[in-house]
């Protein structure tokens, strides 16, 4: 009894630890949620797939070099809800890109807003940023 136990507690504390990183993965810890950049492009290529759809485009920087970007959505199903779809980008359009970038400085970002040649403007799904703990303010009911 008591090996069948330990056996079926390991088994769980393995599952436990090996799931760990799929909880991470859709965290905002890589990106700077405080500032938002816009960067005006040419689309490279659109990616419309599962985890995330990607949208990725050539830009220029302060310098005048070409940059190659990629700003992530969410899935398919959730983008089709606010206006998106898998023909929304096709290469050589000509895009505005509003996003918030990781940390590291890296051409990777997560889309806020697109504006499409035409002037519509696709509205991305940013997770919110949480308000900072105060210990000082009254507790919520």
């Amino acid at each position: 009894m008591k090996s069948s136990f330990l056996r079926f507690f390991a088994l769980a504390m393995a599952v436990s630890v090996l799931s760990l990183p799929l909880f991470a993965h859709h965290g905002n810890a890589a990106y700077d949620t405080d500032n938002r950049i816009t960067v005006k492009g040419t689309v490279t290529q659109w990616f419309w797939a599962n985890p995330h759809c990607v949208l990725q485009f050539d830009a220029k920087d302060d310098s005048g070099q070409a940059v190659h970007w990629g700003a992530e959505t969410e899935n398919p199903t959730t983008m089709t809800h606010s206006g998106w779809s898998k023909t929304s980008f096709k290469p050589g359009d000509e895009v505005t890109v509003t996003m918030i970038t990781v940390k590291n400085g890296k051409p990777i970002g997560r889309i806020v807003e697109v504006v499409l040649p035409n002037g519509q403007k696709l509205v991305g799904r940013v997770i919110p940023q949480l308000p900072a703990y105060n210990p000082e303010d009254p507790a919520k009911q």
